[in-house]
């Protein structure tokens, strides 16, 4: 029997204060046409808005979540510069969404990825009935650490009460220190290191070709890469350039990103989208 092809996505858990970004249209319509999903569930706190939203709002099925979330402890990013780093750029989001996301996925089951994903090649059938499915990701090298493998929770598919997911889950709320990923990426690759039957585990290239890096971002935004039969999705890594105040990643960034510049623009991203608009 073939898997049901149900999509989670999570979003507005801030304040709406600008119209729906068209790389957040461009999303969900790549989703729908890429994968044909039998439901597409966004699940949100404030609702967007503006015509894009309007576009797409009719193909999906909007669930809003809970005020507060088991285990997410905000108070722990004042324990250090890190966490207090992530407080004061507005990033606390990101991890309520690293609870949400895995509590959805252990409830009702299907897959669950990022907004900033642009899904290219048809996920298989394979993938939908396994118990856990994950990608392991290149993290960038730190100054100073060994590099450790790290599996990336922007994308996920998972069977509801999976194992791997509800011991990931109990950890989470155990191990969050307020620091980037040490309760989503690295905690799931620790536990992947004793439970490797509770889950598969797929290639970097598959969802994270072009990673969080300077490189990765240059070949994602700026230049244009040639067709890649391994490519299902790109994770765009949104939170290191989006804002037009960060320029340690990429030049560019989501205020110059409107139709014109998916039309024209000679890069890789833009290339991929364009079939969506």
């Amino acid at each position: 029997m073939t898997p049901r092809r149900d999509f989670h996505f999570v979003f507005g858990l801030r304040e709406q204060t600008e119209p729906f970004h068209l790389l957040h249209y461009l999303c969900l319509a790549s989703c729908r046409a890429v994968n044909r999903p039998e439901s597409i569930h966004f699940h949100y706190r404030h609702e967007p808005f503006g015509p894009l939203w309007e576009k797409i709002k009719p193909y999906l099925r909007l669930e809003r979540v809970p005020d507060r979330v088991a285990g997410f402890a905000p108070k722990r990013y004042r324990d250090s510069a890190e966490g207090r780093l992530i407080e004061n750029l507005g990033l606390a989001y990101a991890h309520e969404a690293d609870f949400l996301r895995l509590d959805i996925l252990l409830a009702r089951g299907g897959v669950y990825a990022d907004m900033d994903t642009l899904f290219v090649r048809e996920y298989p059938d394979a993938w939908f009935e396994s118990p856990f499915v994950i990608g392991e990701e290149n993290a960038p090298p730190a100054a100073g650490r060994v590099s450790r493998p790290s599996l990336c929770n922007a994308v996920m598919f998972s069977q509801p009460g999976a194992t791997f997911g509800a011991r990931w889950r109990e950890r989470m709320a155990e191990v969050f220190d307020g620091s980037w990923s040490r309760h989503s990426c690295d905690e799931a690759a620790r536990l992947w290191r004793h439970e490797r039957d509770t889950l598969r585990v797929l290639p970097s290239v598959y969802f994270y070709r072009y990673g969080s890096s300077v490189a990765g971002l240059r070949a994602l935004l700026e230049e244009s890469d040639i067709a890649r039969d391994d490519l299902y999705s790109v994770h765009l890594w949104a939170h290191l350039w989006w804002d037009v105040s960060r320029r340690d990643f990429s030049d560019v960034s989501a205020a110059e990103i409107d139709d014109d510049w998916i039309r024209e623009r000679d890069c890789t991203l833009a290339r991929l989208a364009r079939p969506f608009l």
